[in-house]
């Protein structure tokens, strides 16, 4: 995150920022993957390098192609504005602390890849199915957002897809990849207590997204920009979790029984 930190006050662009700690989390989780465990089966450490490799590579590779030739972060660009002329200062601090909040999702990488029950079984499928779910959906998330941008005019507000269901639904397939990680740690046998503290990803990250870093700085700056159409936007589809609409034409209950 220092070479994360030079690359932005050099560049000018914040993006390369998250495009940094993606690839970062991503090389030292699948080094503690790999890393050698006696008590661990072999298929399984190559199971967890393989997924957080996949994560890291999608997610990074990402956020680099849209960063070229765009213009600056709004959430990083309303730290500059805040700051002000501490913000190179402010902003080394800040990545330090992105440095340190990628140690509960590589520990629990770690942990995962060292449950000593045999491989594969029914929890190593299902921690596969749930991140394969999770990488495509946020592909898909992200793909439709950049063709929506590519054809509709400049301020309008992206509702299509996955987009429809909910206004994040990039940072709720990336928390469920992180959801994953306890699946395939978890041992009923009570073998590996210590599985369960890979529940840290999951919960570390949804705090993240939808309470800190994600949701609330990218809606203020899109409440700022977009006005009343975003505010009907987020009058009708879910933050965080994808779901139905809410139908504002229905007529409400008014709490009393109505005759027969």
């Amino acid at each position: 995150m220092s070479l994360a930190w030079l690359v932005r006050m050099r560049a000018g662009q914040s993006g390369w920022i998250d495009a940094i700690w993606s690839a970062a989390t991503g090389l030292a989780g699948f080094s503690v993957a790999l890393t050698p465990a006696s008590s661990a089966p072999f298929g399984r450490r190559l199971l967890a390098a393989g997924l957080v490799l996949l994560w890291s590579l999608r997610l990074a590779s990402h956020i680099f192609a849209r960063t070229r030739g765009a213009g600056d972060d709004p959430r990083y660009a309303a730290l500059a504005q805040e700051w002000g002329a501490d913000f190179p200062r402010r902003l080394f601090v800040f990545l330090q602390i992105q440095a340190a909040a990628a140690l509960p999702l590589v520990a629990s990488i770690a942990l995962t890849a060292r449950a000593p029950r045999p491989f594969p079984d029914f929890f190593d499928i299902a921690g596969l199915f749930v991140a394969a779910t999770a990488l495509a959906g946020e592909a898909l998330a992200d793909a439709q957002l950049a063709r929506f941008r590519r054809a509709a005019p400049r301020g309008a507000i992206c509702e299509i897809g996955l987009w429809g269901a909910s206004r994040h639904p990039n940072y709720f397939f990336e928390f469920l990849f992180w959801c994953a990680w306890p699946l395939i740690a978890f041992d009923r046998s009570g073998a590996f207590p210590q599985g369960w503290l890979a529940l840290a990803a999951p919960i570390f990250i949804y705090w993240l997204l939808a309470h800190v870093s994600g949701v609330p700085p990218l809606e203020k700056h899109m409440r700022a920009t977009r006005g009343a159409a975003f505010d009907d936007y987020a009058r009708r589809v879910n933050v965080f979790f994808p779901g139905p609409r809410v139908n504002l034409l229905a007529p409400r209950s008014n709490g009393r029984r109505r005759n027969r």
